[in-house]
C-alpha cells in the first residue's frame, strides 16, 4: 500500500515507522519548518511496542511532490491544523485515494467529509500513547485498545475498510474493524475533555484528579453536559447514561492511567496552543447550537484559552 502521513509527531511518527517497517511506501508531509528534523528521512520508535527504524520514501512540505499514486492519507496533524493539512493534501487525492482522520477531539472528522465527501473519509478512534523523544523519534507509552476504524457514512466498500484494518495491524500497530466507530471516538472526547484541560491546569495526573472530589465533581459536570448536548445534537453514545458512564470512567478507565499527565499538559508547558477548541470548545459550540447551557465545559475552554496566551 502506498500511504502518506501528514504530520510528523508522536503519533504520525508511530504511524509512519511500523507502516514503512511492514513493506508500505510511506511518505511524510510536515511543514518546511520541521524537514531539518528528518536528516535521511529517517523516522524511529521505541517503548512497549520495541525499537524499531525506518527511512521513509519521502518526507516533503509539498505533498505534490509525491509521485506515486496514494492509496491512503492518514491525518494526524492537531486539530487546529485540520483544514489548512486538508486543503493542502488536494494533489494527491484522487479517485481510489481515502483519506484516514485519525486525530483528537470534534470536527476533523466533519471537516474532511465537508471537503471530500463522505465516501472518501475513513475515520479512526487512537488511544495508544505515544511522545516525541527526539525530533525524528517516537516513545510508545501505553495502548488501551486497539486502533479503532470505520465509516460512519457506510457508503465505503467494507473490503476496503478491511485492508486499511489489515494492512495497519499487520505493521504491528493493533487495529479492528469497527462499524459503531463514531461513537467509540466520542467515548475518547468524553475522556479527553474530563481530564485533559483539568490536569492541564492543575498540573495533575489522572489518578490525582480523580482521587478529590473537588476535581470529581468538576468532571462529573464535564461528563453530564456533554450526554446532553449529545442528545441534543443526535449524536449516538454507547452509553446509556452520563451515571452509566461515570461508574466505567473511574472503574475502567482510570486506572491503567493513573500515572500519566495529559498531553494538554505538555502543550501548555512548551507554551504550545491546545486542541481545547476540539474538545470542550467543541462541546460549547454543539450546546449553543442546541440552547443548550454548558457553564462547566465552557469555564474550562476559558481557562485553556487564557493559559495559552
Amino acid at each position: 500500500m502506498n500511504v502518506a502521513v501528514v504530520g510528523l509527531g508522536a503519533l504520525g511518527i508511530a504511524f509512519a515507522t511500523f507502516l514503512k517497517k511492514a513493506g508500505n511506501a510511506v511518505y511524510g508531509i510536515t511543514k518546511p519548518e520541521y524537514l531539518k528534523n528528518f536528516p535521511e528521512n529517517r523516522l524511529c520508535v521505541k517503548g512497549i511496542w520495541g525499537e524499531h527504524s525506518v527511512q521513509l520514501d519521502g518526507i516533503y512540505a509539498d505533498p505534490s511532490r509525491i509521485k506515486e499514486d496514494i492509496d491512503l492519507i492518514i491525518l494526524t496533524v492537531k486539530s487546529y491544523d485540520t483544514e489548512t493539512a486538508l486543503r493542502q493534501i488536494k494533489p494527491i487525492v484522487d479517485k481510489n485515494t481515502l483519506i484516514m482522520v485519525a486525530q483528537n477531539g470534534y470536527g476533523n472528522y466533519e471537516k474532511a467529509v465537508e471537503l471530500y465527501g463522505s465516501g472518501k473519509v475513513v475515520l479512526a478512534r487512537v488511544i495508544f500513547g505515544s511522545k516525541v523523544v527526539k525530533p525524528n523519534c517516537a516513545e510508545i507509552t501505553v495502548s488501551a485498545d486497539d486502533v479503532r476504524i470505520g465509516d460512519p457514512s457506510g457508503k465505503i466498500d467494507r473490503e476496503k475498510l478491511l485492508k486499511i484494518v489489515n494492512t495497519i495491524n499487520s505493521s504491528g500497530i493493533p487495529a479492528s474493524y469497527s462499524p459503531d466507530v463514531y461513537s467509540v471516538l466520542w467515548d475518547k472526547i468524553l475522556y479527553n475533555c474530563a481530564l485533559n484541560p483539568l490536569g492541564a491546569l492543575l498540573q495533575a495526573t489522572y489518578g490525582q484528579l480523580a482521587s478529590r472530589e473537588e476535581t470529581r465533581e468538576i468532571m462529573e459536570n464535564v461528563i453530564k453536559e456533554i450526554f446532553q448536548v449529545a442528545q441534543a445534537n443526535r449524536i449516538p453514545l454507547r452509553w446509556k447514561s452520563a451515571e452509566e458512564y461515570i461508574n466505567h470512567f473511574y472503574k475502567n478507565l482510570i486506572p491503567p492511567t493513573a500515572k500519566h499527565y495529559p498531553s494538554m499538559y505538555y502543550d501548555l508547558k512548551a507554551g504550545k496552543k491546545t486542541e481545547i477548541d476540539a474538545l470542550n470548545g467543541a462541546v460549547v459550540r454543539l450546546g449553543e447550537k442546541a440552547g443548550i447551557p454548558t457553564p462547566t465545559n465552557q469555564t474550562i475552554t476559558n481557562l485553556i484559552k487564557f493559559k495559552e496566551r
